[in-house]
């Protein structure tokens, strides 16, 4: 893959150990300049280090993905360091394992907000320079709960908000086509990152029971499959949805 000459927004990627940590860094490997963008600047800002000691350039800005003025900020920053906007990674996400019976209509609408709202926030503003540019690739994150209702980690609100990621994606993809931009969606199972915390080791194991390879997926698996949609060699495929789950759900 090479992605020399090309820039790609990663969000969510300031956490130490993530899906968007390891997608901004093998992007950086594979030569793209990468913005990372993140509520937590500290964190964005050790990637950025991590991505120029790789040889790559990087750019580290503050994102509140729900708000569209940090948004737009984002689109300008990226512009004026780097030109273009290539890709588009929509990783940024929030969970919560909680019961829709104990769910108050604020969790509800921050799971939304976050993990739905955020990326059309994000794609739409991202878009513009993209059709200008008659060129484009954005991959958000879905989940195997959008598609299996749940079972992992996370309650209906999240659920819900990633199967709406998987119908917008969709939508959107036939709008954009004809400006050679790609809109498509990656699905992960169980995957070893932070968002699990404070889940209990005996969760965890019936989470790993009940996944025919018996294993968790690394965050360096997800994110290939995120690199491979985001090439120009991927231009075929569009309005998908890449189940990356270990077999624990199959279409």
């Amino acid at each position: 893959m090479n992605f020399r000459g090309k820039t790609a927004i990663v969000t969510g990627a300031g956490s130490a150990k993530g899906i968007g940590r390891d997608t901004a860094l093998m992007l950086a490997e594979f030569g793209a300049n990468v913005v990372v963008a993140d509520m937590d600047l500290a964190g964005a800002k050790e990637r950025v280090k991590e991505i120029e000691a790789l040889g790559a350039k990087g750019l580290a800005v503050q994102t509140d993905v729900t708000d569209e003025a940090s948004v737009e900020s984002l689109t300008r920053k990226a512009i004026s360091e780097f030109g273009t906007i290539d890709v588009l990674v929509n990783n940024a996400g929030i969970t919560q394992p909680i019961k829709t019976i104990d769910m108050t209509t604020a969790d509800f609408n921050r799971i939304i907000n976050v993990n739905l709202t955020g990326t059309f926030i994000v794609t739409k503003a991202v878009m513009k320079e993209m059709m200008n540019a008659k060129y484009g690739r954005i991959v958000n994150m879905s989940s195997v709960s959008a598609k299996r209702g749940g079972g992992v980690f996370g309650g209906s609100h999240y659920s819900a908000a990633k199967a709406g990621v998987l119908g917008f994606s969709k939508a959107l993809a036939r709008e954009v086509m004809e400006y050679n931009i790609t809109v498509n969606s990656v699905c992960p199972g169980a995957v070893d990152t932070e968002i699990r915390k404070g889940i209990s080791d005996e969760k965890e194991r019936a989470i790993v029971e009940g996944v025919p390879m018996k294993r968790l997926a690394t965050t360096r698996e997800i994110a290939y499959s995120i690199c491979f949609l985001a090439t120009e060699e991927a231009g075929y495929i569009t309005g998908e949805d890449i189940d990356i789950n270990g077999g624990s759900h199959m279409d």
